[in-house]
């Protein structure tokens, strides 16, 4: 039973979405983001980097106060508006692929997280949780939803489309070319029958955002066993989240880069392999896997398949079957002696959706020894993995749609 509400987002005005949208801080090269904060003074970007004003990096908790700071001076400036009513935010994504998603933005429950009513797929780093919280708890505001994913309901879908019939709050096209709409539902039969029907959901699953919902759970816990009238009915009993349909969630792999083989020969490398993998040299034309199980490797200027042997098939927990953690088992750890994959520098990753040329590129500039690629993971694979309680490697799983941050602000 989900609860997931509607909220008083605050919201750039129409005529500066397009200025104020922004993508994540970390995606972009450090060029990018000094011309978006050089030319642009409407971009988000000036508030989750307050010290670029002063030509100086501030950490910590200054620059968390400095963020808060900013943020107030966005919506002095009227360039946020506060909603006056609470509402869900229907939002449609249509990318440069002409892959459409449409889902919802809303308020989920801080309480549903705690008891696995919304489910995690992904390990998290336990300082990363607490950083994000004490940043939440200064700045006061999320403007970045967790992406949530839950069954195809046509009740849902059937509400989506009526309101996607009016004219849209927002419509607004990036530089990457995906186009980006958002509606306004505040009709309360609609909120009603859409409170119901995610009430009617036992089980929700966190698609991306696993950081975000576990530091708003931590700061949900702080700020409820510091608040003598808790009610439950608080802002910080939530945190803002995207739902979309599981047939619309989009699932890419990530591709693996190493820096060395751990001291071993290309030839002693390819003969550990050979005891858990049928090898196959494919030369120089770019390879990419098409089952489970099967792996690609870039080695020395040639492409590999590699098929697990199928006497291996011996998977006791569906994380045993997942093939990012086949491939920490067999290769990774034992082979080459790579034990922490979120901390090691000798391991990197490179997104599914580019090309697997760009391995190619990474290992022909001597910036990597070795790469390896394999299939996404589907959402069957990631619902099993939640509902059993474990947890994937980390970069196992590249999801869309990726929403702009500033389009809707959650404030605590």
């Amino acid at each position: 039973m989900a609860k997931i509400l509607p909220f008083k987002a605050v919201r750039p005005t129409r005529d500066k979405v397009s200025l104020v949208a922004s993508r994540s801080y970390q995606t972009y090269t450090q060029a990018e983001r000094e011309a978006r904060l050089d030319y642009n003074p409407f971009s988000f970007l000036h508030i989750v980097n307050p010290g670029y004003k002063y030509a100086r990096e501030i950490t910590g908790t200054d620059r968390y106060k400095l963020v808060r700071n900013r943020y107030l001076e966005f919506k002095e400036d009227s360039i946020f508006v506060h909603d006056a009513k609470p509402a869900y935010y229907i939002y449609k994504i249509v990318d440069r692929d002409h892959q459409v998603f449409n889902g919802i933005v809303a308020a989920a429950s801080a309480e549903d997280y705690e008891k696995d009513v919304i489910k995690k797929h992904e390990d998290t780093i336990e300082y990363r949780e607490h950083i994000f919280k004490d940043y939440l708890k200064t700045v006061g505001f999320n403007a970045e939803p967790v992406l949530l994913t839950y069954p195809d309901n046509n009740t849902i879908l059937d509400i989506i489309k009526t309101i996607q019939t009016e004219r849209a709050e927002f419509e607004f096209t990036t530089t990457y070319r995906d186009t980006h709409y958002l509606w306004k539902l505040e009709d309360e039969s609609f909120i009603d029958t859409l409170k119901t029907e995610f009430e009617n959901i036992p089980i929700i699953y966190i698609a991306d955002g696993h950081h975000r919902s576990a530091s708003s759970f931590l700061l949900y816990k702080n700020e409820k066993e510091n608040n003598p009238e808790h009610t439950g009915e608080e802002p910080y009993n939530h945190f803002m989240s995207f739902l979309i349909p599981e047939s619309e969630l989009r699932i890419h792999e990530f591709n693996r880069l190493v820096k060395n083989l751990n001291g071993l020969s290309k030839e002693e490398f390819l003969i550990q392999l050979d005891t858990l993998f049928r090898i196959e040299n494919r030369g120089i034309m770019p390879y990419k896997p098409s089952k489970k199980h099967h792996f690609s490797m870039y080695l020395d200027g040639e492409f590999y398949s590699l098929y697990l042997r199928k006497s291996l098939y011996n998977f006791e927990t569906a994380l045993d079957a997942l093939d990012s953690q086949i491939l920490y088992n067999t290769i990774l750890k034992p082979i080459l002696g790579i034990e922490d994959l979120r901390n090691d520098i000798r391991i990197n990753y490179i997104n599914g959706k580019k090309d697997i040329i760009n391995v190619k590129d990474c290992i022909d500039n001597k910036e990597f020894a070795v790469g390896f690629g394999m299939v996404p993971v589907d959402i069957t694979e990631m619902k099993k993995i939640a509902d059993a309680g474990l947890k994937m490697p980390p970069k196992s799983t590249f999801i869309e749609p990726k929403l702009r941050s500033g389009v809707t602000i959650y404030e605590f």
